[in-house]
C-alpha cells in the first residue's frame, strides 16, 4: 500500500486540503472583497469541523475502531456542508421574482437572537446567498464545495475501509 492511502497520511492531506480551501475563502473576502453570505459561512464551518475532526486524527493516530470513528466525523461534516452547498445551489438557481429577501447581518442576528433561531435562519438563506459573485468553468463557489465535500467523505472511506488493521 503506497503512503498517500495510509490513513495517517491521508487524514493529514485533509487537514492542509482544508486549510487550504479555508484560506482561499479568506483571500476572496480579504483581498477580493466578497463578503461571504449566511450560507458560505455554514460552509466555513463544515470545512473547520472535517479539518479539525482529522487532525485529532492526525494526533491520536488509532486502531482501526478509532479510525471509523474519526472516518464518521469527517462524513457527518461533509454531509453537512453538502446540505448546505445544496441549498446554496438551490438558492443560486432560483429565478430573479422567487429569491428570498435579504435579511439581517450575521452580526446582528447573533447579538439578538437566540443561536438555535440563529442556526436556523442562516440555513434557510437570503437573497445575498442567490447572489453569484464568482465563478470558475462555470461553476458558482457552492458547486465547488460540494464537489470537494463528496470527494474528501467517499476518499475517506475509501482509504480508512483499504487500510484493514495498517
Amino acid at each position: 500500500m503506497s503512503a498517500m492511502f495510509k490513513p495517517r497520511v491521508w487524514f493529514a492531506l485533509v487537514v492542509l486540503f482544508c486549510a487550504s480551501v479555508l484560506g482561499f475563502a479568506l483571500y476572496v473576502q480579504h483581498v477580493e472583497f466578497l463578503e461571504p453570505c449566511p450560507l458560505c459561512v455554514l460552509q466555513r464551518i463544515a470545512f473547520m469541523w472535517i479539518g479539525a475532526s482529522a487532525l485529532i486524527s492526525v494526533i491520536h493516530n488509532p486502531g482501526m475502531t478509532g479510525r471509523w470513528v474519526y472516518a464518521a466525523l469527517v462524513a457527518l461534516g461533509a454531509i453537512a456542508g453538502s446540505l448546505v452547498a445544496g441549498r446554496h445551489i438551490w438558492l443560486q438557481s432560483l429565478p430573479p421574482g422567487q429569491v428570498p429577501d435579504c435579511g439581517m447581518s450575521l452580526n446582528y442576528m447573533l447579538d439578538s437572537l437566540p443561536f438555535t433561531e440563529v442556526v436556523t435562519t442562516l440555513f434557510y438563506g437570503s437573497g445575498e446567498c442567490a447572489k453569484v459573485d464568482w465563478t470558475v468553468a462555470g461553476l458558482s463557489m457552492p458547486w465547488w464545495t460540494l464537489f470537494c465535500y463528496i470527494g474528501i467523505s467517499v476518499a475517506t472511506l475509501l482509504v480508512v475501509s483499504s487500510s484493514r488493521g495498517k
